[in-house]
């Protein structure tokens, strides 16, 4: 028996948008397997902090981890790599193929003062994942904001 499953619109609206951009990649672009990257591969990465470390994660689904390069250069942080077609498979022996192969390169600014000796990278399941610990002075200062009735009461005090 199938289950229910509560439908989502936003599923179906970011689905709908990663194709689209897709779709515009492939057309837009200039490369053989157009996908809008220098060798027609971009592989979806994600980019967040958590617990004062900078986390870049990719998917890298049958790329060989030994294809694939991290480095730093002054503040920038380089992932970059190659997705091998296959050669067991000749090109005229497809009937279709959504797959994309090619290579990819991708850079992310770090703030001044990350130290490199201290970068982790490790790769499990077809996801690299590159940590990067964040120097004391890149957390976050909440600045105070103040409004035109704030301004208002000091200057009837003054």
């Amino acid at each position: 028996m199938r289950s229910l499953m509560a439908w989502n619109p936003y599923r179906e609206l970011t689905n709908w948008h990663r194709d689209i951009d897709d779709l515009f990649r492939r057309l837009l672009s200039d490369d053989e397997a157009g996908a809008g990257s220098p060798g027609g591969y971009a592989p979806a990465m994600e980019a967040f902090e958590k617990d004062g470390r900078f986390i870049v994660r990719a998917d890298l689904p049958g790329v060989d981890p030994n294809e694939v390069e991290v480095s730093l250069l002054d503040n920038t942080l380089t992932v970059k790599g190659e997705r091998k077609r296959s050669k067991d498979v000749n090109e005229k022996d497809y009937r279709y193929s959504e797959t994309v192969y090619g290579s990819f390169e991708r850079r992310f600014s770090l703030p001044a003062g990350v130290d490199a000796d201290k970068i982790t990278a490790k790769f499990e399941h077809g996801v690299i994942e590159v940590s990067v610990p964040l120097p004391e002075s890149s957390t976050v200062k909440r600045i105070p904001i103040e409004s035109g009735s704030t301004q208002r009461k000091q200057i009837k005090a003054a």
